[in-house]
């Protein structure tokens, strides 16, 4: 007798599915870039990349500890790669062998020891981007409409400015500023909902909603119904790139997009566009409200941090010096 299983639809989900989606779409696209370099580098030397001996993957974190940066990178072009860049790498590798169901020479002895002593060989200071204060960003914004008085950059100039108006006063992370969808934007009597589909800290999807108010310095509220009245965007990706000339793509922006608009900016008004990134939209809206006296609690709403020790950290370095214990006989 046949087992009463129910019937096979179109909407039933694999294993290989479950477990490709076990990763965030970000990480899947930075491990195929690392495996993608392993592979050169195999090809190179006629190894096969999933035959490659531990010695083989040690050799090859030696090479990429010595190999500079992309000319693409937004900081320190022609610098030797970051050590968390080289862990990435080494995760790619064990990743793509377990998908495999092979044994992974990462995970050797011999290379972790290399990995260790890369790590002593390399540079460890953290970079720390600055926070862009909310004076600053004004000043940026002054710009882009300045901007967009010339006709030939006036899409641009407004695309830029609801793009920092709304990191800034979103706290959004690159990644989240560029996967916005049309459909994501809620106009309310009081402001702007964003309706974030997946972030760092929802990796399952489960969404978050932030709410962003218009205010009289930022104008965040202002600047997105701008941005779509020119872009005639009613659909799709939110922040598009654009072609010569301020003609709509169609296709949404890449997260270095949002470091390189931030740093044209900061060097526009003045600041060291070396200093600062995309993450100080985020970081800089956190500093702010921390110097305006807001709640813990109520920045942790906008940031959706699920632990205060990220937020106290900037909050730390916002107020440094305010009640400084040497204040009074220094």
């Amino acid at each position: 007798m046949r087992a009463n299983h129910p019937p096979t639809t179109k909407k039933d989900i694999s294993v290989s599915r479950a477990i490709q989606t076990s990763l965030s779409p970000n990480t899947r696209r930075a491990y195929r870039a690392a495996w993608r370099r392993f592979v050169a580098y195999c090809d190179e030397l006629g190894i096969d990349p999933l035959a490659a001996t531990p010695d083989d993957v040690a050799k090859f974190l030696a090479r990429m500890a010595s190999a500079p940066r992309s000319p693409r990178a937004t900081t320190k072009k022609g610098e030797p790669l970051a050590l968390g860049t080289i862990k990435l790498l080494l995760a790619a590798i064990n990743r793509r062998y377990r998908d495999e169901k092979r044994p992974s020479p990462a995970d050797d002895p011999h290379v972790s020891s290399v990995l260790q002593g890369l790590g002593r060989l390399l540079p460890r200071q953290p970079r720390q981007v600055r926070a862009l204060r909310a004076f600053d960003l004004h000043g940026m914004l002054t710009c882009c409409d300045d901007l967009a008085h010339q006709q030939p950059y006036r899409t641009r100039a407004f695309r830029d400015a609801a793009v920092l108006a709304m990191g800034f006063a979103g706290a959004l992370r690159r990644s989240e500023i560029c996967s916005l969808r049309f459909a994501d934007v809620e106009f309310v009597q009081s402001g702007v909902l964003i309706h974030i589909r997946r972030s760092k800290t929802d990796q399952l999807g489960e969404g978050q909603t932030v709410a962003i108010p218009d205010g009289d310095l930022i104008q965040p509220v202002r600047r997105i119904r701008a941005w779509l009245e020119v872009s005639g965007i009613a659909s799709g990706p939110l922040f598009q790139t654009l072609r010569r000339g301020g003609n709509i793509r169609g296709r949404r922006m890449h997260p270095s997009d949002i470091a390189r608009i931030v740093k044209r900016y900061t060097e526009a008004v003045g600041l060291d566009p070396s200093k600062y990134s995309g993450h100080s939209l985020r970081a800089g809206f956190v500093t702010s409200a921390a110097t305006h006296r807001a709640r813990l609690d109520k920045i942790m709403e906008v940031t959706r941090h699920t632990s205060p020790r990220m937020v106290l950290r900037y909050i730390r370095q916002a107020s440094v010096f305010e009640d400084h214990a040497g204040a009074a006989f220094l």
